[in-house]
């Protein structure tokens, strides 16, 4: 306690730790810097747990193991992708279903008729293409249990798959980025980050790039008027399912061990994707900007719905 008469002492604080500097403001760390803190979070553990992974089992050479370890693989990704979420939201005072996934959403009627919405989106894409000549479904070629143990198989991959990249592009990283640049402008960015991250898949081109990023922003949409990623978790899952395993056809240039069909692509790739599949077809941006118009139908914004609807809708920091 200072003497009688004597000057305060004055705390010294860094200027570039003091709030208004380029890494802190009033409300602490500056969004940007949260994010790049979760980004690089997530780069060291995925490195360690895909590094741990690999050595740990020497063996997964012949291909079933591989498909084994793809599982394997999506799933300590995922884990990368939530951990970093879960500190931060703890260091932040937020809680974690904030950054859309509350838990008790979790598998509930979003999530479903997200897979209804991406099964349908995927047989209408590739409808148009039989319709146009350029696709044929084929035969069977797969019989007996192995539709049923690569069915879901591949059903459990996709899963995990849309629980990691959706949360990864449209959880923790939107809702933080968000803050500091507005929900669409960080929707936008974090989009085209998405599809930059699919040329990097064997068989990609810059059209089916752009074509995930369009369907990136589709799920931002989702968020915004669901609340919650588990739509777009749906929706991707039973896509990139259908995609791969029901319809047999490459998936950003990759195609599943397991297929159920023997179904194939003839003419321009312009029309057929080439080898990256219906992704890279001129087709999937008309079905993306159907699906765009058809959920802005059926999920109004809260300003153009009924009051009854605006009060039951989700309250969450993404809702418009």
């Amino acid at each position: 306690m200072p003497e009688a008469g004597s000057e305060p002492r004055q705390q010294h604080i860094s200027p570039t730790l003091a709030p208004g500097s380029l890494f802190v403001d009033v409300d602490g760390v500056r969004p940007i810097w949260r994010v790049l803190i979760y980004v690089a979070l997530y780069y060291v553990l995925r490195f360690v747990s895909l590094s741990i992974a690999i050595t740990a089992l020497p063996g997964w050479a012949d291909s079933v193991s591989l498909l084994w370890f793809q599982l394997l693989e999506e799933c300590l990704l995922l884990v990368a992708a939530l951990l970093p979420a879960l500190f931060l939201s703890k260091l932040e005072g937020h809680r974690f279903g904030t950054y859309g996934l509350p838990a008790h959403d979790a598998f509930g009627k979003q999530f479903w008729l997200g897979l209804v919405w991406g099964l349908v989106a995927i047989t209408l894409l590739l409808l148009v293409m039989r319709g146009v000549g350029v696709f044929r479904f084929g035969h069977l070629a797969l019989h007996g249990l192995r539709v049923l143990k690569f069915a879901a198989f591949w059903g459990t991959v996709f899963l995990v798959v849309g629980l990691y990249e959706d949360f990864l592009f449209r959880g923790y990283s939107l809702f933080t980025l968000a803050e500091a640049i507005g929900f669409w402008p960080a929707s936008i960015l974090l989009s085209f980050a998405f599809g930059f991250i699919h040329l990097g898949n064997s068989g990609e081109s810059w059209v089916g790039a752009l074509g995930a990023a369009c369907i990136g922003l589709f799920f931002c949409l989702t968020l915004r008027r669901t609340g919650t990623l588990w739509f777009a978790i749906g929706l991707h899952a039973s896509w990139d399912w259908g995609e791969s395993f029901l319809y047999s056809v490459p998936d950003s240039g990759q195609v599943a061990t397991g297929h159920l069909l023997s179904s194939s692509f003839h003419g321009a790739r312009w029309l057929t994707g080439g080898s990256v599949g219906p992704e890279g077809s001129v087709f999937v941006f008309v079905v993306i900007a159907l699906l765009w118009v058809v959920f802005d139908r059926v999920y109004p914004s809260p300003k153009h719905r009924p009051d009854a609807l605006a009060a039951d809708a989700p309250a969450t920091a993404y809702h418009e």
